[in-house]
Parts: structure tokens; C-alpha cells; sequence
């Protein structure tokens, strides 16, 4: 069975160093991301010892995507280098290893309009799958009208978006996920619960504002399993009526979202958005080099979600295929 990894992170030196020239404030959005230390040296490795885990995770295919936060911490100027030379980077690795790697585009939201012209260059003449977008860019939430440029060039070009998690702005941080030591705090306002309810205000805000109305055909991957939404469509479900919207959360989701496993190896979260989504908006990922490979391989771990085979080949590796071989060129 083919299996494709559509959150796998890397990252490069020219990019670290511009989070390291931040002011501090800016520099925060970055806190986890500043890649050091043996988690450095593998997201800057992009070789024979990464695709060795995946052999050993039973992984045949990465779609690399730059770290978070990614370009949108950066001065509008500097993120639009960076994105091209990223870009240029990533189709590169891509080269080197067609049968092992793909690639997600990285954008430089502080400059939408640039932004939207290197989504088309990046599909169109590098070969990439689309993006992968952080969230906000500063206090700028993804819904933000400065940001539809680059929905009409996704949706024109059908090129998904991947809505990454970000860390909160200090004073969520501050306010809601504050008061331990330092340790917990920051693991309580990320990988504890915090990233994963930035990203799934992010996708109902996009919702909310007519975006996916605006746009249709936009499609988007919500990583860990929908980032909390899958789980409270009943109670959104009524906020979208209060809203007045063409459809409900669930419609939306099920229309312009296909979700991923993010490196979260549980066949419970598996049935449930199986059962809500159906296995045809669902895909695989294992949020290398943050995660190891599920025990056994990705091939038994799909094998022990009671879906029968065509079902499995969906989520492995055919919902991706069919997803990207729609993109136009």
C-alpha cells in the first residue's frame, strides 16, 4: 500500500536565522519554532537519514512543508524573499527525490499580493502541491480580506491549503494558558491543547466570513484530526445558523475539508472522523520530525481501523493522489 505524509516538516538555515533578527515580540511567534539541537539537525536534514524513518514508519511519500511560523513573523519585504528562495529550496529536495518527496509551498502572508503570484509560480512552474499557511500573519487572522488573493488563486488553481497550527499570541497565552512553570506553560498553549484551537477558530472563521462561499471549490486540510471542530460540529452547527450562513459547519467541513492525522496514531480519532466525514475527506501524516512513525507501520495502523481495503488506500495515499491530480498546471 502507498502511503503519503502530508504534514512533514524541514526548514533552512536563511529562514532561522531571519526568526533569530526578530524584536522579541515577533521573535515569540516563534518560540517553538527556532529550530536547535537534535530537532534542528533533522528538520534541516532532508536526505538519506530522514528517508530512512520513513522507511522505518512505513512511509513512502512526504510532502514537506517549511516549520512553523514559517514566513509570517517576518517584515513583508523579507518574507517575500524568502518565500521564492524557500520555494526554489523545496522544489530542489523534491528533484532529488520525485518518488519520496513532494512539496508544499510556503507564502509570505505579511504581503498577500506577493503571496498569491508565488502560489501560482510555485504550482505552475515548480510542480508544488499547493501550501501549507500558519493562521494569522501578526494579529491579522487568515479570514482578513487582505488574505482572498490568495484563496482566488488556490481555488483557480485548485491547489489545497494546509492550515498549520501556530502558537497563541502572548496575551491569549497570558491569559488562558499561563500560571506554570515555564515548561507546561508553553506545552500547554501548544502540542497540549493550544495549537490545535488556533487552527479550528482559524477554519470556522474562514467559514464565518464567506470565504468558502466566495470561494467553493477552496479546499483545505485541517491536521490532528480537525483541530477540535470535528469534534463540536453539533454545537457550531447552531452558530453558523445564527450567523445566517448558506450552510452549516458540517457542510463546510465536508465540502472544503479533508483532515489529517497530524502524527496523532489513534484508531478512536480515526472512526470518529470516519464516521463524520467519511474516509473520502480523510489523509495520512505523521508531523515529521516531531513524531515518530506508528508502531508497527502506517500500513497496520490503517489495517486496524475496521475500514476494508479501499477504504484504507483512501486515507493512505488515494485521496491525496486524486486531490493533487487535480490541480491545473
Amino acid at each position: 500500500m502507498k502511503t503519503v505524509g502530508t504534514e512533514e516538516h524541514f526548514v533552512t538555515d536563511e529562514v532561522v536565522a531571519a526568526w533569530s533578527r526578530l524584536d522579541s515580540r515577533a521573535r515569540d511567534d516563534a518560540l517553538v519554532g527556532a529550530a536547535s539541537g537534535e530537532m534542528g539537525e533533522r528538520l534541516r536534514e532532508v536526505g538519506r537519514r530522514r528517508i530512512a524513518a520513513m522507511d522505518e514508519s512505513g512511509l513512502d511519500v512526504q510532502v514537506l512543508s517549511l516549520n512553523s511560523p514559517g514566513l509570517h513573523n517576518l517584515p513583508a519585504g523579507q518574507a517575500t524573499a524568502l518565500q521564492i528562495s524557500t520555494n526554489d529550496r523545496i522544489a530542489e529536495l523534491v528533484s532529488a527525490h520525485p518518488d519520496r518527496f513532494q512539496g508544499f509551498a510556503t507564502l509570505a502572508t505579511p504581503a498577500p499580493e506577493a503571496a498569491a503570484r508565488e502560489l501560482e509560480r510555485a504550482v505552475t512552474s515548480l510542480g508544488l502541491n499547493g501550501a501549507l499557511l500558519f493562521g494569522r500573519t501578526g494579529e491579522r487572522n487568515l479570514d482578513h480580506p487582505d488574505n482572498w488573493p490568495i484563496f482566488e488563486v488556490a481555488e483557480s488553481l485548485r491547489a489545497p491549503l494546509y492550515i498549520h497550527p501556530q502558537i497563541p499570541q502572548p496575551q491569549v497565552r497570558a491569559a488562558l494558558y499561563s500560571g506554570f512553570d515555564d515548561a507546561v506553560d508553553t506545552a500547554f498553549a501548544t502540542h497540549g491543547i493550544g495549537w490545535h484551537y488556533e487552527s479550528g477558530v482559524q477554519f470556522l472563521r474562514l467559514a464565518l466570513a464567506g470565504v468558502f462561499d466566495r470561494f467553493p471549490d477552496l479546499q483545505v486540510l485541517l491536521g490532528h484530526w480537525g483541530e477540535v471542530v470535528l469534534f463540536f460540529l453539533d454545537r457550531a452547527d447552531a452558530l453558523a445558523a445564527q450567523a445566517k450562513l448558506p450552510h452549516s459547519f458540517s457542510e463546510y467541513v465536508r465540502r472544503n475539508a479533508y483532515i489529517t492525522a497530524g502524527g496523532v496514531y489513534s484508531l478512536r480519532y480515526l472512526r470518529w472522523a470516519v464516521e463524520v466525514v467519511g474516509a473520502e475527506r480523510i489523509m495520512f501524516a505523521t508531523d515529521y520530525p516531531y513524531r515518530p512513525g506508528p508502531a508497527g507501520g502506517v500500513e497496520q495502523f490503517l489495517e486496524g481501523s475496521g475500514l476494508d481495503r479501499v477504504g484504507q488506500e483512501r486515507i493512505a495515499h488515494g485521496n491525496w493522489d486524486a486531490l493533487v491530480a487535480g490541480i491545473r498546471r
